[in-house]
């Protein structure tokens, strides 16, 4: 079975056992009412005391409705669920024809026994006072009305329950994504730590507890929908001091951010590192002056990212950019909607810049 297979398999049980609730919870409610309007009629028509013989009477007209509404909900009802729909017809009209010629063949039974016994008129052993065609009619209304109900409440479980797998296909995409960068990360940090072991044993020990920080990172913060803008800073800052390792001191990197990041502050794990990671490996150059500038702002609810570095690689289109940054793209989309600012600037041919904003709130 697919992964999306169970997704849906859960999100409609789930959303059928809470509309099926509500559903009988309605035919609960109706059929109440009805059975208690006999009582209600009888105390405004006595003055003194209710009339239990009209009640009982009312009840036994009632009857054959209640029955044929039971039948029909537990069993007839399914054949349009099977769209098998002239079978169902036709096997409604037989029922509810059934019954009330059934209930009027027991109607005048009863009443002859009656009248032969002196005991009650035919009239008060009567289960209905209406014509055999009049009830047929009542009945085939009432069980149309039980099915629109149903195929109502068929149509909010199945909206429900797509709604429903719709987010949960999106968040098994979101960390699909998200988990994908993680790979190709650890893969150049990996081989930026082998480069340093012949160059230095020292610098790889640093390295190595540099990546440590970042590996705790990626294991225990990641996983979550969100973490703190400060602990995304201090990621972003350990990956910059493992590149400086393996740089000299020719390549200009700056980091800017802000002292004060409220603790409070939440964005999605793993979309500024994209881009940082993009930065070191298209703009990063040991025969020519290079440059990184990353600078993180955190204002009026939004977190506003500024990358700029040089470029030494063959200029490729913006939207040819990597597998990276087409993930971060599809998670952003997927996170915010409509809702950020993403600007690569690939215009001038020595120079990458990528200008991100995004909606960010503050937790209590």
């Amino acid at each position: 079975m697919s992964l999306l297979s169970t997704f849906r398999i859960f999100a409609h049980m789930k959303y059928y056992r809470k509309q099926k609730i509500g559903e009988n919870l309605l035919y609960v409610m109706v059929w109440l009412a009805i059975l208690l309007v006999p009582i209600l009629n009888s105390k405004m028509m006595s003055e003194v005391h209710v009339s239990l013989s009209n009640i009982l009477i009312a009840w036994q007209q009632i009857a054959p409705y209640l029955i044929i509404f039971i039948i029909h909900n537990a069993l007839i009802v399914r054949y349009v669920k099977r769209h098998q729909y002239i079978r169902y017809v036709i096997i409604d009209i037989l029922f509810i024809t059934a019954v009330f010629y059934g209930v009027d063949i027991l109607d005048r039974i009863l009443g002859d026994f009656a009248s032969q016994e002196h005991l009650i008129s035919a009239k008060h052993a009567s289960f209905t006072d209406l014509p055999v065609y009049w009830n047929i009619v009542l009945g085939l209304f009432m069980t149309a009305a039980n099915t629109a109900i149903k195929m109502m409440y068929q149509s909010l479980r199945d909206e429900q329950a797509m709604e429903e797998l719709k987010r949960q296909n999106l968040q098994a995409e979101m960390d699909y994504l998200k988990y994908q960068i993680n790979p190709h990360f650890i893969m150049n940090t990996l081989n930026n730590i082998h480069s340093l072991i012949e160059i230095d044993p020292a610098y790889a020990q640093a390295a190595v507890i540099e990546l440590s920080k970042m590996m705790r990172y990626v294991l225990y913060d990641s996983g979550h929908d969100s973490i703190t803008l400060g602990k995304d800073i201090r990621f972003v800052e350990n990956y910059i001091k493992l590149m400086r390792i393996r740089y000299t001191d020719d390549v200009d990197i700056r980091f800017d951010y802000p002292a004060d990041v409220p603790n409070n502050v939440t964005i999605p794990p793993l979309l500024l590192i994209v881009f940082v990671e993009n930065a070191f490996k298209h703009g990063i150059s040991y025969s020519q002056p290079s440059f990184i500038h990353i600078r993180v702002r955190y204002a009026d609810g939004k977190v506003y990212y500024s990358i700029i570095n040089s470029r030494h690689t063959v200029p490729v289109p913006a939207q040819d950019s990597g597998i990276g940054l087409e993930n971060v793209r599809r998670r952003l989309q997927l996170i915010y909607g409509n809702r950020y600012v993403l600007s690569i600037d690939t215009r001038r041919p020595k120079m990458f810049r990528v200008k991100l904003i995004i909606p960010t709130t503050a937790h209590d």
